[in-house]
């Protein structure tokens, strides 16, 4: 007769913790508990905080009976395995709640008349912290160290007062702007970024509790660039070289100009000892280099960021050569000065020539011009130059055949010697 008591009260209590509901409307995560001997599980808040010794879990109880009614609320001591009283009142509300709560299991009682209801929670105050630091900075590599501490969730079974924990499945991961690097708490970075860079550790859980923790790579290693303007024309040639090295030292910037690569193949060929291919090297941060010769040039930059105990170094060099033309004179057939303003000039246009002379003959074989130019430099794209006003001594050369010479020196080494005639015209343009 007791046993059968017994069942009956257990069950009259089950019915009454089924009309009471226990929530947590500001917790962060949920969860259920694992009993391994009690008979019924309970529900689990998470409220995740930054502070180790943070007391933010509350409870809300709600029921739908009627009247003045008692709310007694109990802590459990995992000590003892007894509920301990926590907070009791009497109020005609349909609910009661308790906040800044430690960690642990809280059990409602609800009674008005002979009306009882009966429920638990367990509230949990979660927290993570984290922090790294750079190691091993140096040429090739750095290393990201991160450390991180986070709250152990234990809970106790009802029965037994057995200790159990709530799985929270932490992740680790190291992010840069925004993105996923790496899984490991301990990361090795190889090419190390070549200016300042922030990383992130992030921890987190499955409850989205976690920490986040930055950490500063101060660059030491540097890039070499640069770029080149123009890249050819034609002789004398003036190219400035633009450097956009990324954190390079000023003032330790080499700029190796190497010599024309045919001359240097000519050279080469059954040479017994390596040929210098460095015509010059040069330690200017941007500098301006006139090429007064005719060739293909190649021009590499070593840029170096010293500091206090490395001297990081990076190599840049062009992938196509920088061309000077080679040599060329081009002298027209006709021209035509009448005054008109149209072809009156006697034009000639060269390329990448050093000096050049030019003759020109009537038919009889009598020298009636002469032009020259000792040393051609100082201009942009093809030289055009006014040779002849179509003038004999102050006056007006007669309309006919005129023969002319140029004899000159390119920059590529060449001497230039052409030969033919124009055809003076007054009553065409």
């Amino acid at each position: 007769m007791k046993r059968s008591l017994y069942f009956f009260v257990t069950l009259m209590l089950f019915s009454f913790a089924l009309q009471a509901q226990i929530s947590s409307p500001n917790a962060d995560g949920t969860d259920v508990t694992d009993y391994p001997v009690f008979a019924e599980n309970d529900s689990i808040y998470i409220f995740c905080t930054n502070d180790t010794l943070a007391e933010s879990g509350s409870l809300l109880v709600s029921t739908e009976l009627a009247g003045t009614k008692t709310f007694l609320w109990e802590k459990y001591n995992e000590v003892s395995g007894l509920f301990e009283s926590y907070f009791e009142e009497s109020s005609d509300a349909t609910s009661s709640q308790i906040e800044n709560l430690a960690d642990g299991c809280y059990r409602s009682t609800i009674t008005v008349g002979g009306d009882t209801e009966i429920n638990r929670a367990w509230v949990f105050n979660n927290w993570t912290t984290a922090s790294a630091y750079v190691s091993d900075s140096n040429c090739e590599s750095f290393r990201l160290n991160g450390e991180f501490k986070t709250a152990v969730l234990n809970y106790y079974d009802l029965s037994d007062n057995t200790k159990l924990e709530v799985l929270k499945d932490v992740n680790v991961e190291w992010q840069q702007a925004g993105y996923k690097i790496s899984s490991l708490l301990n990361l090795e970075i190889v090419d190390p970024p070549y200016e300042n860079t922030d990383y992130v550790l992030h921890v987190s859980d499955k409850f989205n509790c976690g920490a986040n923790y930055t950490v500063t790579y101060e660059s030491i290693v540097t890039k070499a660039e640069f770029t080149v303007n123009p890249a050819s024309g034609e002789g004398p040639l003036t190219v400035n070289f633009t450097n956009t090295s990324q954190n390079g030292s000023p003032g330790y910037y080499e700029w190796f100009f190497y010599r024309d690569i045919d001359e240097i193949t000519r050279e080469s060929e059954g040479a017994s000892e390596p040929v210098d291919s460095i015509n010059f090297v040069a330690y200017d941060d941007s500098p301006v280099y006139t090429y007064e010769n005719s060739g293909a040039y190649w021009v590499k930059l070593v840029s170096k960021h010293v500091s206090e105990f490395f001297t990081c170094v990076d190599t840049f060099a062009l992938e196509e050569y920088i061309i000077v033309d080679t040599s060329f004179v081009a002298v027209p057939n006709v021209f035509t000065p009448n005054g008109d303003g149209v072809n009156d000039q006697f034009i000639v246009k060269f390329w990448s020539m050093k000096s050049i002379e030019i003759n020109i003959y009537n038919r009889y074989g009598r020298r009636v011009h002469y032009w020259k130019s000792g040393d051609v430099q100082g201009f942009e794209g093809t030289w055009s130059e006014t040779v002849w006003d179509g003038k004999i001594g102050g006056g007006y050369a007669s309309p006919g055949v005129y023969y002319w010479d140029v004899v000159g020196k390119g920059r590529d080494g060449v001497d230039r010697t052409e030969h033919g005639f124009v055809h003076l015209f007054r009553d065409k343009n």
